[in-house]
């Protein structure tokens, strides 16, 4: 599996991005709705990674620069037909090597709290990641959940 810097110009990106919103759209109710899209994640303080398995994209994640010391993981998202496979969690080792690599001090997340995004918040904790206050804009909800780590 390759991991590099994607430039989001791709078609691939695009689908894979926008059914990843879409799918956060149908579980999540609006004003609980994190994820961004593809305008969104075209900023220059978001860094966007993809994983692909040969010619296959299987994965993505990002990180958003909250501030020089701190930095928001958004988007990480694994081809349904890979989950439980090893892609989320070499991507987000990787991620973490690089905000370290890029002087990030703190790594925090939104995500969400329903049965769903179980899984997910597994990987977080198995990563270092714990339960937090809101942060940045964030507001407390009841359909999120806040992790962060030190890096």
């Amino acid at each position: 599996m390759d991991i590099v810097v994607d430039d989001l110009s791709g078609p691939e990106i695009a689908r894979f991005l926008e059914e990843h919103v879409r799918q956060m759209r149908s579980i999540t109710p609006e004003g609980s709705k994190h994820a961004l899209d593809l305008d969104g994640l075209r900023n220059a303080d978001t860094t966007v990674w993809s994983i692909t398995d040969g010619h296959t994209l299987v994965g993505c994640g990002a990180i958003k620069r909250l501030d020089p010391a701190h930095a928001e993981l958004k988007s990480m998202r694994t081809r349904a037909s890979r989950t439980r496979s090893g892609v989320a969690s070499r991507l987000l080792e990787h991620i973490i090597a690089e905000a370290k690599g890029m002087g990030y001090a703190r790594l925090s997340l939104e995500t969400g709290s329903s049965a769903f995004f179980l899984p997910a918040r597994r990987l977080y904790e198995k990563f270092g990641f714990r339960e937090c206050e809101p942060f940045a804009a964030y507001r407390p909800d009841p359909n999120s959940t806040f992790m962060t780590r030190e890096l």
